[in-house]
C-alpha cells in the first residue's frame, strides 16, 4: 500500500468522523485495502467501495455524499494512486463536462507538462516524482495557511483559503422533533402499531412495536460584520457563510452601518456569481459599525417573527461600536431570550493580551454562549465544531437580569 493512498484514506477517513459517521481507523484502512483490489477507473466507482466500508446505515449516506463531494470531486485523480497516472481510463468513464482544458484523460490531446518534457513512457519516473513533489508542496502549502491569520493573508493566498473552507464539513446541530418514529429499540410503546400488527396472530400482541423521538436539524443564523475594521476578515467569512447556506439551508446577514439579508445571494449554485450579487447588495460594506442598531434591526425584522426562535446564531464581529454600547446589551438581551444558543466570533480574541474592554464587546458578553476567535482555518474549525456541539441549552442561570 502506498504512503500517498495510506494518508488520503486516512484524511478522507477522519473528515467522515468529525462529521458525525461512526468511522474507525480499521474502516480506514479496509477503504485503502479496498481500492487496490478493485482499482477503481472513475469517481464513481471510488464513491461505492467508500459507502460500502465506511457506512453501517442508510442515514449516514447524506453526510457520506457531502464530505466526498468537498475532497474527490474534481481533485484528485484516482489513477495516481495505482501509479498509472500515463494510462488514462476509458473515455466512457469520465464525463466530457468534467474535463478541463489541458487535462491528459481527453481523447485526441498530448498530456501537457508544466515542464517542457514530452510526456512519454521514457520518462514516466520522472514524471512520477514532479507529481509527488508538487503534491507534498501543495500539502504543505496548505498546512501553512491552516494556521496563518487571515489579516496576513495576501490575495493569492485568500483564493486558497476559499479553496480550504470549501473542503470544511458543515454539520448542523440537532434538536428533538415533536413527532416520534417507529424504532425497534426505543423506550416508548407504540400501541397502534402493536394492535395493527396483532391482526395478522389472531388479536394476540406476540410482538410489541416501540418508537423513540426523533431529531431535525436547528437553524443557523450567521450575522457578519463587514465594517472597516473587519473587511480582512469579513471576506474569507463569506467563504464559510455561503457554505453554511447551501449545506444547511442556513440564514446570512450581515452588517456595517445597516443590516442586509445574503441569504438568496448566497444560495445561487455559482459562487462567482452569489459573490457578485453579494457585492451589489450590500452597500455599506467597510463603513462605520453600528452594532446595536443591527442587532435591533434583526430582532425587530426578523427575530421576534420566529426566525432566531431556537436558532444557534453565529455573530462574527470584533466588537468596536460606534454608537451606545447599551443599545447593543438591551439587544443581546433580547436575542438571548431567543435564541438556542449564541456563538460570538472575535478575531481579537487571538492575540494573548486580549481583553474584552472594548464597549460593545464588553456590552455583549455577559449574553454570549460561546466566544471563540475564528482568526485561521484552524480557528474555524473551532467555530464549525462549536455549532454541530450547540444542541443543549446553556445554563443561562449566572446571567446578570435584563
Amino acid at each position: 500500500m502506498s504512503d500517498r493512498l495510506s494518508e488520503v484514506a486516512a484524511a478522507f477517513g477522519h473528515l467522515l468522523h468529525l462529521s458525525g459517521l461512526p468511522v474507525t481507523p480499521e474502516r480506514s484502512i479496509r477503504f485503502a485495502t479496498a481500492i487496490e483490489l478493485v482499482e477503481p477507473d472513475d469517481l464513481k466507482q471510488l464513491y461505492w467501495i467508500g459507502r460500502v466500508t465506511f457506512l453501517t446505515s442508510h442515514d449516514q449516506v447524506q453526510m457520506y455524499d457531502r464530505v466526498f463531494a468537498q475532497v474527490f470531486k474534481g481533485i484528485i485523480d484516482i489513477a495516481d494512486f495505482r501509479g498509472d497516472s500515463a494510462n488514462p481510463p476509458p473515455p466512457s468513464s469520465t464525463p466530457a463536462g468534467d474535463r478541463e482544458q489541458g487535462d491528459p484523460n481527453r481523447s485526441g490531446e498530448a498530456p501537457s507538462n508544466p515542464h517542457g518534457t514530452s510526456a512519454t513512457p521514457g520518462n514516466k519516473e520522472s514524471e512520477d516524482s514532479e507529481e509527488d513533489t508538487s503534491v507534498l508542496a501543495a500539502m504543505s502549502s496548505d498546512e501553512r495557511l491552516t494556521e496563518r491569520e487571515f489579516s496576513l493573508l495576501s490575495e493569492s493566498e485568500l483564493t486558497l483559503i476559499r479553496r480550504l473552507i470549501e473542503r470544511l464539513p458543515v454539520v448542523p446541530p440537532l434538536r428533538r422533533a415533536r413527532r416520534l418514529r417507529r424504532d425497534r429499540k426505543g423506550s416508548e410503546w407504540d400501541v397502534r402499531a402493536t394492535l395493527r400488527q396483532s391482526y395478522r396472530t389472531g388479536g394476540d400482541p406476540v410482538r410489541l412495536a416501540h418508537r423513540s423521538r426523533s431529531t431535525k436539524p436547528r437553524r443557523v443564523i450567521l450575522i457578519a460584520d463587514v465594517s472597516g475594521s473587519m473587511e480582512p476578515y469579513a471576506r474569507v467569512y463569506l467563504h464559510l457563510m455561503r457554505g453554511a447556506v447551501v449545506a444547511l439551508k442556513a440564514e446570512a446577514f450581515v452588517f456595517a452601518t445597516r443590516l442586509t439579508r445574503l441569504t438568496r445571494a448566497l444560495a445561487l449554485s455559482n459562487a462567482d456569481v452569489a459573490y457578485r450579487k453579494v457585492s451589489a447588495t450590500a452597500q455599506d460594506w467597510s463603513g462605520g459599525t453600528r452594532i446595536g442598531f443591527a442587532m435591533k434591526e434583526f430582532i425587530d425584522g426578523y427575530g421576534r417573527r420566529g426566525l432566531a426562535r431556537g436558532a444557534v446564531i453565529v455573530i462574527v464581529s470584533d466588537g468596536w461600536e460606534i454608537e451606545d454600547p447599551a443599545l447593543l446589551g438591551e439587544s443581546m438581551a433580547r436575542l438571548s431570550r431567543l435564541a438556542h444558543h449564541i456563538i460570538w466570533v472575535n478575531p481579537r480574541k487571538a492575540a494573548d493580551a486580549y481583553e474584552p474592554l472594548v464597549g460593545g464587546m464588553a456590552a455583549a458578553l455577559p449574553y454570549i454562549d460561546t466566544f471563540l476567535s475564528g482568526h485561521s482555518v484552524r480557528a474555524l474549525e473551532d467555530v464549525l465544531a462549536a455549532i454541530t456541539a450547540a444542541q443543549d441549552r446553556p445554563d443561562r442561570s449566572n446571567r446578570m437580569a435584563a
